[in-house]
């Protein structure tokens, strides 16, 4: 039986609801199309966990491809797990953090928490382009029409007026380059753009280590006088 569609847009926080009303119906024909399906990543409570927090505190934007399509592992956020088995973009991630502490002066033993909600609760925005797909599929909704929904998303956070930081990593995230280039030339001023190849095993070698993007995003954010982030916390 399909479900009642509405539970994704309700599980966002109120502030998303307001920004994204225009694309309501859009986010709810994708619910009936998607939320039932078998093995579906993440689980369907989980796929809008990004979008829980108020996005008046973001202050960066960390865009990823898709969910990893490995079961009970994603949880709505990109990049984040739930447990503590990390999978290889996430290790690579790990990785490039402790070497970018390091040569800034740094030291931590261990690892952020793998579901990486201490980002979010800082205004860390961690948005896959396309917020599902099908365990043991990557890629398998590509062609569902997220990128709608999440362009809306990062349309509405271009054109508030406030500083941000916005990371593409990989072809997928970088395509928001091209669907979104008139809002990101004219928040020029305010928009602090870094792109690099995803940190997947496929491509983390080359370019994603040693592209230290997370004293990058910090260094802007003090230029600006906006508080950096812990990626530790």
């Amino acid at each position: 039986m399909a479900i009642l569609a509405g539970m994704w847009f309700e599980q966002m926080h109120p502030g998303w609801q307001t920004a994204l009303a225009p694309v309501r119906s859009h986010l709810e024909q994708l619910e009936e199309a998607l939320a039932d399906l078998p093995n579906l990543a993440p689980a369907k409570n989980l796929v809008m966990s990004a979008f829980t927090d108020d996005p008046a505190n973001i202050r960066v934007v960390i865009v990823g491809q898709d969910p990893y399509p490995t079961d009970g592992v994603a949880i709505g956020r990109a990049f984040a797990i739930g447990g503590d088995k990390l999978p290889a973009s996430l290790r690579n991630i790990f990785t490039e953090l402790a070497a970018d502490e390091a040569e800034e002066g740094g030291f931590h033993l261990g690892n952020p928490d793998p579901s990486l909600a201490g980002w979010q609760n800082q205004g860390v925005f961690l948005l896959n382009r396309h917020l599902t797909t099908v365990a043991s599929s990557a890629g398998a909704h590509f062609g569902e029409g997220w990128e709608l929904f999440t362009d809306a998303a990062l349309r509405w956070l271009l054109n508030r007026g406030q500083d941000l930081v916005l990371v593409l990593w990989g072809a997928q995230a970088q395509q928001l380059g091209r669907s979104l280039a008139t809002e990101l030339r004219e928040a020029a001023e305010q928009v602090h753009l870094i792109t690099g190849v995803h940190p997947s095993p496929l491509s983390a070698y080359r370019g994603f280590f040693g592209s230290r993007p997370f004293s990058a995003v910090n260094r802007w954010l003090s230029s600006r006088d906006i508080q950096p982030i812990d990626w530790y916390a």
